[in-house]
């Protein structure tokens, strides 16, 4: 049996981490410039190789913080992705990963140090290899994600408005919803606690400000989008 191990052909293994962030109404996404050959100065995901001694998940968490200097993230294994001819260096098989993350919170200097950038999703540059399927894959992996379950609390501040809320997941279905109908859908899970505060930056009248109730994002909320 071990004999059959070592007559068997050797790949490399990697992880790219499709990190997703929020900022000025636009779902962003955050690349970099490939620093090796092949396709050396192309716009990048985010990934690395895979240790001896490591997990494909301890991987992800480590390049992502030595990336954003953030830890403890969700992270969600969107796909394998092992086409022969792939990667135009050699036989490499990569695991993907999505991320949401606050784009005020991680390490901008981090970020700059890696020639880092977000790219709003509705208009990336070129990406290398397969790359580009990567980002579809886990954009749709999300948007079901935000189907079933009440997301945002990675991508928001701490207190918001249904407006903000409303206007991440316009940004992740790239579509407007109807600001009565979304209103009465959020309101009815129970998943959110009003603050006794608003915004009055928009109108006179002014939005009462929201926070995530952590107890109630813990239990199953039923379909919240119908496509």
């Amino acid at each position: 049996m071990l004999a059959s191990y070592s007559l068997q052909e050797k790949h490399l293994v990697a992880i790219d981490n499709i990190v997703f962030g929020y900022e000025g109404g636009q779902l962003k996404l955050l690349l970099f410039k490939r620093n090796i050959e092949p396709c050396k100065g192309k716009w990048s995901l985010v990934g690395g190789w895979v240790n001896a001694n490591e997990s494909v998940e301890e991987t992800a968490a480590r390049v992502l913080k030595k990336i954003t200097g953030l830890s403890d993230l969700f992270m969600e294994q969107v796909a394998v992705f092992s086409k022969p001819n792939r990667d135009l260096g050699g036989r490499v098989i990569s695991v993907a990963f999505y991320a949401l993350i606050n784009i005020q919170e991680h390490d901008h200097e981090l970020v700059d140090q890696y020639g880092a950038q977000w790219w709003p999703v509705k208009n990336l540059p070129e990406l290398i290899f397969d790359h580009r399927e990567m980002v579809e894959t886990a954009l749709n992996k999300l948007r079901m994600k935000a189907s079933r379950e009440l997301i945002g609390s990675d991508l928001l501040p701490a207190e918001f408005t249904l407006t903000q809320l409303r206007n991440v997941y316009n940004s992740i279905f790239m579509k407007e919803f109807d600001p009565g109908n979304f209103r009465k859908k959020i309101l009815s899970l129970h998943i959110l606690k009003r603050l006794d505060k608003k915004d009055v930056s928009e109108s006179k009248k002014g939005a009462y400000y929201y926070t995530f109730n952590g107890n109630s994002m813990k239990k199953s909320a039923e379909r919240i989008i119908k496509f």
